[in-house]
């Protein structure tokens, strides 16, 4: 007699849990190569520093050579530009002739390293032509511990993957808990998550040189938003929840999040998604917080308040969820424990007498409950230890 699946079933065991890390595969090429395999600006904003005709028509010839790439526009003074940059309604402003005669361009990296770059790239050509060598100011830099201006976008990542793996192992693990012990959890590890990643991005690498407070309050916000989200899909998802809080969290979230790319240099879709998204929301809301004089951080705020609410939400419905499967087999069982004993009686009342045989069948009966559910107990126990095992080495 058998004791363990066939080889031919352990093959097909094996290769139906080998769908998720293809699934994750195709997700992560799609999503990865489709936002950032070819970056190149659209309606990107720029200023000409200037009211006179030969500003004028600087930016309509830029206007016309961009071809949609650029949204060129004059501004009167310098430090309107300056305005414009810091409020990231501009991204660039070039002054034909800076106050040593020399054109400058004038960025603010804090708001986007590799936008800034761009836009260098567009004006040292500008300034090439006009046989000159071109200045650049930096009007908002990042901090020094922060030379690429991506530090952010790594610590969105180092939160990330702290939350989705905390999903995995509360939802595996934890998935007999009751969902109010499941939803404490979630909220002790997103205080944790937050804790870590902001002292990793302040004291330890000096990724963030001030703010500190704020970048971890947006840090909790993020990763409760995360968590709550996550086990909130366990209940529907069992399984492919890592699967799809990847695809929530990962795949959509750190291409959209404006962390190496802002959507002015990305396709229409991703770029569409950095205005509600929550990475988008955290990335710009730090930057705005520690280095743009709190510009944007309102909005940022609450985008990242409506992701943790909604994830409060799918945590209320999915409670209600179990509380009625929980019910709906408690009386599924009492069921069969009825039709077991009555079963059981009528075979043992023909032989035994009515009394013996109501006797035995009750017996009968609550043995075969008893151990049919200790079976589905085991199983789904181990079913939540192979799925925990698979989340998290995934």
């Amino acid at each position: 007699m058998s004791t363990g699946p066939t080889p031919q079933g352990a093959v097909r065991h094996v290769l139906g849990h080998l769908l998720t890390p293809l699934l994750m595969c195709l997700g992560m090429g799609l999503a990865y190569l489709g936002a950032f395999h070819a970056p190149d600006p659209h309606d990107l904003r720029v200023d000409i520093v200037g009211s006179g005709p030969q500003a004028q028509v600087l930016a309509q010839t830029l206007q016309d050579k961009g071809a949609g790439a650029l949204d060129v526009r004059t501004v009167s003074d310098r430090a309107a530009a300056t305005t414009a940059l810091r409020e990231q309604s501009s991204f660039g402003a070039y002054l034909p002739a800076g106050h040593d005669g020399a054109p400058e361009l004038l960025v603010a990296s804090a708001g986007s390293g590799t936008t800034a770059t761009a836009v260098e790239t567009v004006f040292t050509r500008v300034a090439a032509e006009q046989g000159e060598p071109l200045k650049v100011t930096d009007v908002a830099p990042v901090s020094s511990g922060d030379p690429t201006g991506q530090g952010i976008f790594f610590l969105l990542v180092t939160l990330s993957i702290g939350s989705y793996a905390s999903v995995a192992v509360i939802g595996g693990a934890g998935g007999v808990l009751p969902m109010r012990i499941r939803a404490l959890l979630a909220a002790g590890m997103s205080l944790v998550v937050s804790v870590v990643g902001t002292v990793l991005a302040g004291p330890v690498f000096h990724l963030v040189d001030h703010g500190l407070a704020g970048v971890w309050a947006m840090s909790w916000l993020y990763c409760a938003g995360i968590l709550m989200i996550g086990i909130g899909l366990h209940t529907y998802l069992k399984r492919w929840t890592t699967l799809g809080v990847m695809v929530l969290f990962v795949m959509l979230n750190f291409t959209s999040s404006g962390g190496i790319y802002r959507p002015e240099l990305q396709p229409g879709f991703f770029g569409s998604l950095h205005a509600w998204w929550n990475g988008a929301g955290f990335v710009e809301g730090v930057r705005g917080h520690v280095y743009l004089d709190g510009h944007g951080l309102g909005g940022n705020l609450l985008v990242l308040a409506l992701w943790a609410v909604a994830g409060l939400g799918l945590t209320c419905v999915a409670a209600r969820t179990e509380a009625r499967r929980r019910a709906a087999a408690v009386a599924e069982a009492g069921s069969a424990v009825v039709a077991s004993g009555t079963v059981a009686g009528a075979t043992a009342g023909a032989t035994a007498g009515a009394t013996a045989g109501a006797t035995a069948g009750v017996t009968a009966g609550v043995t075969a409950g008893a151990s049919a559910e200790a079976a589905a107990e085991a199983t789904e126990a181990a079913e939540a230890e192979e799925e925990m095992e698979e989340a998290v080495a995934v």
